[in-house]
């Protein structure tokens, strides 16, 4: 007999299929994403300190914190308990809230670059805000579709 909806037991993916199932699937982005936030605004000049370590907190955080929960995800420490689900919702969320704030910032310290400084210097800080808002539109997606199925569960 096979298992009913409602026994409280999800689906989560482990070991290689984390990498084949969505929105699972956006771990990889997510790495590839906050890692060039993270390279860029290392090598940058931003001219207010805090602005620079608020975006380095957000992106190596996130960095690390999907990094280890993908981790997690592949070697099957959930154990398809639906309190996994929870976690990855929230985290997602949290994620996305970080690098949202991380990137209006970055955006606000980049227009105040605009006159007085080197080219090459303004187009990095035009880059790391490019794949800012790109890293945060991967949480959003990542945790809108955890939520979605955190319902269902």
């Amino acid at each position: 007999m096979a298992p009913s909806a409602a026994s409280g037991v999800s689906s989560l993916p482990s070991g290689f299929a984390v990498f084949t199932t969505f929105p699972d699937l956006l771990f990889i982005f997510e790495f590839v994403f906050g890692g060039l936030v993270w390279i860029l605004i290392s090598s940058s000049h931003v001219p207010i300190p805090l602005i620079q370590g608020w975006v380095m907190f957000a992106s190596v955080f996130c960095f690390v914190a999907t990094t280890i929960l993908a981790f997690l995800y592949v070697i099957g420490a959930h154990g398809n308990r639906t309190s996994w689900i929870t976690l990855d919702a929230a985290y997602h969320s949290v994620a996305a809230l970080f690098y949202f704030g991380a990137s209006v910032l970055e955006a606000l310290a980049t227009i105040q670059l605009q006159d007085g400084f080197y080219y090459k210097f303004y187009h990095e800080n035009i880059s790391a805000v490019v794949f800012s808002y790109v890293a945060t539109l991967l949480y959003v997606v990542h945790a809108m579709f955890s939520l979605i199925r955190w319902k269902s569960s």
